[in-house]
């Protein structure tokens, strides 16, 4: 069987016309809906050609015929519309797949994860103000007001209150300490599960997680009859993860993921200056692992060389 599969992956197979793509089957992560427009199920052809020569080595190259496509991605890069795409594609190829949704691995569940993260760049960032000897009672007055209307991490405040550039500067670095770390994210726990599913493990409990502090459980899944996992998540190309046999990285600029977010208004705070400081952040671990990418992505569906992509982004620095 599992040479069959090799050899479907080599055929010159046109992928079927998808009349209502967001019908289709997505990640596991409780809640998530996706929306999948024309562009991406035309991106998705190339992207899926490019893939089959990747995934036919990956599945030949495991004795159980197993492997991992993962698909990684700022916000707005498409991960969760094009997970359900390729995996349409393949199942329709009869090559059972399996969408994972990373989301459901963090340490915290989301709405305690986003306390802990304006926890750390408050609390780094008054450390700052302390080191600097530039904390005292006005400051400490002129903070809290800032920090109640939800604004000191606002950049363009800094002219105004000139001891904020301090303060957020070392409540960044504190973030960049955190964010897609092994203290936010359970890289160990994915990585056992993707260990089992290759090593030919049929039942494997996968965990879920919604907003809150009771919505956490573990299903169980039969795995016997899938061949290909796809992982879809912001970090499923970071070095901490292990068993990702073909890494995919769907870029975005950090202009064209605030647009995407402005169109979105994700959670009702897609511009506001923490999540653009977060966004910034995340945006950077993925520039630094890109290298790792098997494959490259653009936004306007053209498949790039790790050359080309360092291109576009120095290019978007300077705009």
């Amino acid at each position: 069987m599992g040479i069959d599969i090799i050899k479907k992956l080599g055929e010159n197979w046109t992928p079927p016309h998808i009349s209502e793509p967001n019908s289709l089957a997505h990640g596991d992560m409780p809640g998530d809906k996706i929306n999948i427009c024309g562009e991406q199920v035309d991106k998705s052809v190339t992207l899926f050609e490019a893939l089959k020569p990747q995934l036919a080595k990956a599945l030949k190259e495991n004795p159980n015929q197993k492997a991992v496509v993962a698909l990684c991605g700022g916000s707005g890069s498409g991960k969760s519309g094009m997970a359900a795409i390729l995996a349409h594609y393949l199942n329709e190829l009869g090559i059972g797949t399996y969408i994972m949704s990373g989301d459901n691995y963090p340490r915290r569940i989301p709405c305690e994860n986003d306390a802990e993260r304006v926890r750390i760049f408050r609390k780094e960032g008054i450390n700052g103000l302390l080191g600097a000897g530039l904390y005292n009672d006005k400051v400490k007055a002129e903070l809290k007001n800032l920090q109640l209307s939800e604004t000191d991490s606002d950049t363009s405040l800094c002219e105004k209150y000139p001891w904020l550039n301090a303060y957020q500067k070392a409540g960044r670095s504190g973030l960049c300490g955190y964010l897609g770390t092994d203290n936010e994210q359970d890289y160990k726990e994915l990585s056992d599960i993707l260990s089992r599913f290759k090593n030919g493990q049929q039942k494997i409990f996968l965990k879920r997680m919604g907003r809150t502090p009771t919505d956490l459980w573990y299903d169980e899944i039969d795995m016997s009859a899938i061949n290909v996992i796809i992982l879809e998540w912001t970090h499923s190309n970071n070095e901490r993860l292990s068993g990702v046999d073909v890494p995919i990285l769907l870029n975005s600029t950090p202009q064209e993921t605030l647009e995407y977010r402005l169109s979105r208004n994700r959670d009702g705070g897609a511009d506001s200056p923490f999540v653009s400081m977060v966004l910034d952040i995340e945006q950077r671990m993925l520039d630094a692992q890109a290298y790792r990418a098997k494959i490259i992505l653009s936004k306007k569906g053209e498949l790039l060389s790790y050359s080309q992509y360092r291109l576009l982004m120095a290019q978007s620095e300077e705009r």
